[in-house]
């Protein structure tokens, strides 16, 4: 999914804003809402449905060092520590084109599941202080971004995906705008073709 940066919410969830119906191809459908007082870019919401495990789709997720494979105009992203095995930080640098600069950000991975729905969550906040900046590359200060995976019988599951975004820098928000509404949909394409890869079809959840 285009990993350019997520906006911390401070008075609402995600979940309760209101959407709006953007996109709906191909079995993703794409919402936006209204920006927030405090950014100018809009909020979005990705939902689809995907023919994998949930161990599957959440081993991909996990997957950092092969999010250019399928994360929108990703240029490279790493971890750069592992707490557990459903929990890590990771770095990440995101193409944009001119005449914008690169963006890039830390993320904080977590991944927890309902014991009796079996729903996974999987929040991604930023943090910041682990990685040095980097000259020409716009550093990402306040993000987060959630996934929502939902087993669906055998070997499908149900995702929401929410995502908002404050470039920083310079970039007009006209540009981030398109991007959001563009990477999300080239991302969950490419997502489903991703969780069919054969590194991935024995996949095991990491709880216990």
């Amino acid at each position: 999914m285009y990993k350019l940066i997520l906006f911390l919410l401070l008075l609402f969830p995600l979940q309760q804003t209101n959407w709006e119906l953007k996109t709906e191809k191909d079995g993703i459908r794409l919402y936006t809402a209204n920006a927030t007082a405090d950014s100018k870019v809009k909020p979005i919401k990705v939902e689809c449905t995907l023919n994998a495990t949930s161990a599957q789709l959440l081993a991909v997720l996990m997957d950092i060092k092969n999010y250019p494979d399928w994360a929108y105009h990703t240029k490279n992203a790493r971890i750069v520590r592992q707490a557990g095995p459903a929990d890590l930080y990771y770095y990440s640098e995101v193409n944009v084109p001119w005449p914008g600069k690169n963006r890039d950000f830390v993320s904080h991975v977590t991944v927890t599941q309902n014991p009796e729905t079996k729903v996974i969550t999987m929040e991604a906040p930023n943090v910041t202080g682990m990685v040095p900046e980097k000259d020409g590359v716009y550093r990402t200060t306040e993000s987060k971004g959630k996934w929502i995976i939902t087993p669906e019988g055998r070997d499908k599951v149900s995702v929401i995906y929410y995502l908002q975004v404050d470039a920083g820098g310079a970039a007009p928000a006209w540009m981030v705008n398109l991007f959001i509404t563009d990477g999300p949909m080239e991302t969950f394409k490419k997502l489903r073709g991703q969780v069919q890869k054969y590194e991935y079809k024995n996949a095991v959840l990491p709880f216990k």
